[in-house]
């Protein structure tokens, strides 16, 4: 039987992190990390998740790989009850993040994961930063258009298919909501938080079928990254909080917890970015 929620975390500490060129629309070649303050901010994420009841594992960071702190990124992790735990590494956009997929694929093998490789060809796949379950396991969410490509979405549902997953694509067309983390983010089986300008007219009409309660975040709100959160333990792990989202963590019995993610806002992420939840 699969848990309705899984309860581990794998980070990565930011030892590295740096923005040192432009792969999004909040960075800057211009940015200067305050390499002290990306520590404690994401200490600080650890002993949050921590204290919410999530196991927090951790992978060595490598030197030039200033994006590996973003954990999300490298891998789809699952788990089936015909398979066992498996990973699907990524093909990740930039060749810089790219050497980062055999790091995370190494450590996933040594903890008894299945790696199950794909041939994208030409095509782009990044991990949890496109494609997140749904809190069930029942499916899974795939967005593309700005990373992931419509292709490797479709050569992913084929090989989740198999598994008897169905995969739901999802056309992201706002840059600054260029993995759908930042703008689609599940509260529990029944509810999700969105921006509705991150999708085409087709795909919101689409993901609106498979939730029941759908509350939409302003512009503002996801530039803040509060599409970004971890549901953890009758928390909402968020880097900002406004009364709106407020009286909808309300509504869904979740509390906000601020967590101070601004060092790696400048590289266009948050909460949700800096983890991968695994099994």
């Amino acid at each position: 039987m699969i848990s309705p929620m899984p309860r581990t975390a794998l980070l990565c500490p930011p030892t590295f992190f740096d923005v040192i060129d432009s792969k999004n629309p909040y960075m800057s070649r211009e940015t200067s990390i305050d390499h002290a303050k990306a520590h404690l901010q994401w200490e600080f994420l650890r002993r949050s998740l921590e204290q919410s009841g999530v196991k927090v594992e951790t992978i060595d960071p490598v030197a030039g790989l200033e994006d590996m702190v973003f954990a999300a990124n490298q891998v789809f992790v699952g788990t089936r009850s015909t398979l066992g735990k498996f990973i699907v590494p990524s093909r990740m956009r930039f060749p810089s993040r790219q050497r980062e997929v055999p790091h995370y694929v190494a450590w996933f093998r040594q903890h008894g994961y299945r790696v199950i490789d794909l041939d994208f060809g030409d095509d782009y796949l990044e991990g949890h930063g496109d494609l997140i379950w749904h809190p069930d396991f029942s499916r899974v969410y795939a967005g593309y258009g700005f990373r992931t490509t419509r292709g490797a979405v479709e050569k992913f549902a084929v090989a989740m298919q198999a598994m008897g997953v169905p995969v739901i694509p999802l056309q992201l067309v706002s840059e600054h909501c260029y993995h759908l983390d930042t703008c689609f983010c599940p509260l529990n089986t029944e509810s999700v938080l969105i921006y509705p300008g991150a999708f085409s007219a087709e795909s919101l009409t689409e993901l609106r079928k498979f939730w029941p309660r759908v509350h939409d975040l302003t512009q503002d709100e996801v530039a803040q990254f509060m599409g970004n959160g971890i549901v953890a333990g009758g928390n909402y792990l968020t880097p900002h909080c406004t009364p709106h989202l407020e009286q909808i963590l309300a509504q869904e019995g979740l509390k906000p917890l601020l967590i101070d993610t601004s060092e790696f806002e400048k590289s266009g992420g948050s909460c949700f970015c800096m983890k991968a939840m695994i099994e």
